[in-house]
């Protein structure tokens, strides 16, 4: 009878959650208005960068390759997870009440896993086009077919929805009793299993299994492609081509290095400090967002003078 009760209890505790509270950073209520304004310039930023290098590469013939098509996906892909968190984050520096309905909660659960782990599949696809251009240049076009790089970009939005979608069903099936009070600012899966009362054991060994599954063969496919690029570019002769070849692989490295070391540090840390594991979080979901068109284009010869052309030609129109 007391196991019966127990299990009404969390039954009806989770069917009366409607919305959850997102602290967000506990800090001085003064300090709310810079955080606002710190988010609203990398927002922005974000809007400018990720928007202006899909216009770029759409509106620029020279652009119209592999390379520049995958560039273009992870543009959109960090535009909209970015998109996910930081105009609610905005939007709780000024609420009293910081709430988020709990279909809110569940979207954007949904939404910014959908993204993250769409990113990592695409950031393989990136490493393994670099591979073909450096290491068989000769048969590039005939190996990265556009069929082949609509399949690829369509397979890490397959691979992102499926894993998004049995997450989140699996959190969201747990009884949150313990509170409503999430110590994020934003639907997160830690702060979300800590208002639990569910056993959590399954869920978190489905979350481990699908990690490995996710993390280790994109990993895998980057470092094996690398090997070989580096192990091709070192047999280069002249300094000048060693140089331009690793130039084309330096922006890739940059990106993968800052999101997978934050995630990384995220999620295989222990969950003892949760203020740092949001100052972590910021890296992949404002940071990484904000700098992907940035490392690009200031170390990207023809995006560039892609940039140059398009203003020029809307300085002649004006």
């Amino acid at each position: 009878q007391q196991v019966s009760a127990m299990g009404d209890r969390e039954t009806c505790n989770h069917s009366e959650v409607t919305d959850f509270i997102l602290v967000g950073f506990r800090v001085r209520p003064e300090l709310h208005i810079l955080l606002f304004l710190l988010f609203l310039l990398v927002y922005t930023m974000i809007l400018l960068g990720n928007i202006g290098m899909m216009v770029i590469i759409m509106f620029d013939p020279r652009l119209n390759t592999p390379m520049y098509f995958f560039l273009g996906n992870l543009s959109f892909i960090d535009l909209f997870y970015s998109s996910v968190i930081a105009p609610k984050a905005m939007i709780n520096f000024w609420s009293e009440s910081k709430s988020i309905s709990y279909a809110g909660c569940v979207t954007q659960f949904f939404l910014f896993g959908l993204f993250i782990v769409t990113e990592g599949f695409l950031l393989a696809a990136m490493a393994y086009d670099r591979f073909i251009a450096i290491c068989n240049p000769l048969l590039y076009t005939v190996q990265m077919s556009t069929h082949l790089c609509v399949q690829l970009v369509a397979g890490s939005y397959f691979c992102g929805c499926i894993t998004s979608v049995l997450h989140t069903s699996m959190t969201f099936a747990l009884s949150f009793c313990a509170s409503r009070t999430i110590d994020h600012f934003y639907c997160d899966t830690r702060p979300l299993q800590r208002l639990s009362c569910s056993d959590l054991f399954t869920l978190k060994m489905v979350s481990f299994t699908f990690s490995g599954l996710i993390v280790f063969p994109t990993i895998i496919v980057i470092i094996v492609s690398y090997l070989y690029i580096v192990s091709t570019v070192l047999k280069i002769p002249s300094t000048e081509g060693r140089q331009k070849a690793f130039s084309t692989c330096s922006s890739h490295l940059g990106v993968v290095s800052v999101l997978y070391g934050a995630v990384s540090f995220m999620y295989l840390t222990p969950d003892t400090f949760p203020e740092l594991s949001k100052v972590a979080s910021l890296c992949y979901t404002l940071l990484t967002p904000m700098l992907n068109p940035l490392i690009y284009s200031l170390r990207n010869k023809h995006v560039k003078e892609a940039l140059y052309k398009l203003v020029e030609k809307k300085s002649t129109i004006l």
